[in-house]
Order: structure tokens, then C-alpha cells, then sequence
């Protein structure tokens, strides 16, 4: 009896559940999990947050920030992430080796990867090959990770030489690495080759000298949200559209809001990776952000054969087991009916 009772329970529960899910939904209002990158990479989505234009399109966000995009690719591999603003890179890696079904539904940015380096110690790319030089750099298959083989590559260095060199850690790390000395050179996304610059660091390459056109950070979501509620993913691009249009004819205060948005998101991602052995982490500041910010391009245009000149180099590199086509990530229906 009690089995029965708890069944009928149960059933009219889920009943219940379902009629007042749609019903939020029908009214407007959509909860959607979304991961961001802890860089003005996500600067789009930052301020969508911070103007209230993912609410205005009736979409209720949860976000979940990760200081490095292959972590965000690892959960949304595992979790129930809907959507993200991540690097091209990890989100090739999602795909290809953890088996995600996600796909690309906009660009963010072109570029946004530098090599600082500590002047007194590099003076030229060739200086890298030096024995005992420390190099930072994020751990293999990320973006930056591709600008340092591409330097590599393109500089004639000795592989070998480079890599006994380099020191894995996240670029929050090789922030507080560099303000210990305890790093000549730093391979990392923005905001953070900004941050060492403030350390005394130099720009010695950024990613438009090693890789024109390159593909930085892209918005992508779950195939089963296209496929259960493509006026959702319509909505994502929309903002994404919109907040990218603000950014670029408003930069200052973009960059305002962003250092905002990320110096109160790093209580949260950053304070478990500090070291005990600086009192205080740095401050993002409006300064800091915008001289980052000029360094990249924000559009929400992709294009396909960088896409796939993305894909080849993972292959080639070995951090995806084989190369694919594009199109089987990329999804840009709704981004062209915005822009028609």
C-alpha cells in the first residue's frame, strides 16, 4: 500500500513539476546554466550580466566562472552546463575527445594571447631557448598552449629546449609567479599578459604576429538545447550580438564593467589557487582591462576556415586524436538571421 501510495505521489509530483516548468516558461522565464571564462575574453557575457540583458530576454542565468578554458571544457563535459563563452581551443577538445554534443553558435573575439616577458632577463624570442629561462605557460591543448608551439614554429627554436623549460600552471598562478620572480616569461590569455604588464613585463608577441585571423573565444551550447529550444539559443546570440556592439562603441566603460564583474567574481574562482606566500592578489582595474581589451577584436563573425585551421593544428599537435570538418561544430543559422 505504502509502495502505491508513494507512486501516485511521485507521478502527480512530477505532473506538477512539469506543469509549472512550462508555465515558467511560457511566462517568459527560462533558467540556463552558463560557464564563462574568468577573462575579458567572456566580456560580452559579462556585461550582459552586469545590464540585465540576459533577464530582458526572459532568460533567468546561473553562471559558473573557471580561470582557465580546458577546466570549463572538463565541466561541461560532466555537468549540466547549457551554454559557455570559452576559447575556440577547448571547446575543439570538448568535442572531439570528451565526446560533448555541443555546438559553435557565435564568435566572441578575434585573438586576445601574448607573450610578456621579464625584460631584464628576454630580450628576444631566441632568449627562450636558454637553459634555465622559466616560462609559464597553460597546460597543453589550450590556446595559448598552440601560441607557444606556433613561436616555436615559426622562430626556429629548439622544441626540446623550449619545453624543459616551461612550467604548467593556470594563468592566475603565473600572475603570482611573476610577481615572486619566480617567472621570465609567460605565455597567457587576456586580461593576464595586461596584469604582468603591470608587473614590469613586456609584450614581446601577441597572437596577431604568430597567427593571423586566429579564432579567440566562441559562444557554443548543448545540441540538446538547439534541439528542445532553439528560441533560447536565438536569444544567447541575440544578447551576445548586442553586448558586442556596446563593447565596441563604448569601450571605456566596457572596460569599466568588466573589471567590475571580474574583481567580484575572483573572491570565488581564485582564492583556493592563491598562494599562501603573497598577501594579496592584484586588482583587475578599468585600467588594466581596457589596455587588454584594444588588444583584441570583439565580433561575433566566425569564420569557417578558421575554424578548421584550429581543428588541423589540434590534430596536428596530437591533443585531438583526428581532424574533422567544421561544420560538424559549428551551427551559425542564428547568427545569420541576425544579422539579416
Amino acid at each position: 500500500m505504502r509502495r502505491i501510495m508513494f507512486k501516485i505521489i511521485l507521478s502527480f509530483a512530477v505532473v506538477i513539476s512539469c506543469f509549472f516548468g512550462s508555465r515558467l516558461y511560457a511566462g517568459g522565464n527560462f533558467p540556463i546554466k552558463i560557464a564563462l571564462e574568468f577573462t575579458d575574453h567572456a566580456a560580452s557575457a559579462y556585461i550582459s550580466l552586469d545590464k540585465g540583458w540576459f533577464e530582458d530576454e526572459g532568460l533567468i542565468p546561473s553562471t559558473y566562472s573557471y580561470v582557465t578554458g580546458m577546466s570549463l571544457a572538463a565541466a561541461l563535459g560532466r555537468g549540466d552546463i547549457q551554454a559557455a563563452y570559452m576559447c575556440l581551443f577547448p571547446a575543439i577538445n570538448a568535442y572531439a575527445n570528451g565526446g560533448v554534443a555541443i555546438k559553435i553558435v557565435s564568435g566572441t573575439h578575434k585573438h586576445g594571447y601574448s607573450l610578456v616577458v621579464n625584460p631584464d632577463r628576454i630580450k628576444t624570442v631566441k632568449d627562450l631557448e636558454i637553459p634555465g629561462v622559466r616560462i609559464g605557460c597553460v597546460r597543453a591543448g589550450g590556446p595559448v598552449d598552440a601560441i607557444m608551439m606556433k613561436t616555436i614554429e615559426q622562430y626556429g627554436l629548439y622544441k626540446d629546449r623550449v619545453l624543459n623549460n616551461v612550467r604548467r600552471m593556470n594563468p592566475a598562478m603565473q600572475i603570482m609567479a611573476i610577481k615572486m620572480g619566480r617567472l621570465d616569461a609567460s605565455f597567457t590569455p587576456e586580461h593576464w599578459p595586461a596584469m604582468a604588464e603591470e608587473s614590469g613585463f613586456k609584450i614581446l608577441l601577441t597572437s596577431q604576429d604568430l597567427w593571423p585571423g586566429m579564432q579567440g573565444s566562441v559562444l557554443v551550447v548543448k545540441e540538446e538545447l538547439i534541439t528542445n529550444h532553439p528560441d533560447i539559443v536565438r536569444k544567447l546570440v541575440k544578447v551576445t550580438g548586442l553586448a558586442t556592439d556596446w563593447i565596441n562603441q563604448n569601450p571605456e566603460e566596457a572596460a569599466l564593467v568588466v573589471a567590475r564583474q571580474l574583481q567580484v567574481t575572483d573572491g570565488n574562482i581564485l582564492a583556493p589557487d592563491i598562494t599562501t606566500e603573497v598577501a594579496e592578489k592584484p586588482e583587475i582595474t578599468p585600467r588594466i582591462v581596457l589596455r587588454s581589451m584594444e588588444r583584441m577584436k570583439y565580433t561575433t563573425e566566425i569564420d569557417n576556415r578558421a575554424v578548421q585551421e584550429a581543428i588541423d593544428y589540434a590534430a596536428k599537435q596530437g591533443n585531438i586524436k583526428n581532424s574533422f570538418k567544421a561544420g560538424h561544430i559549428l551551427d551559425l543559422r542564428f547568427l545569420d538571421e541576425e544579422k539579416n
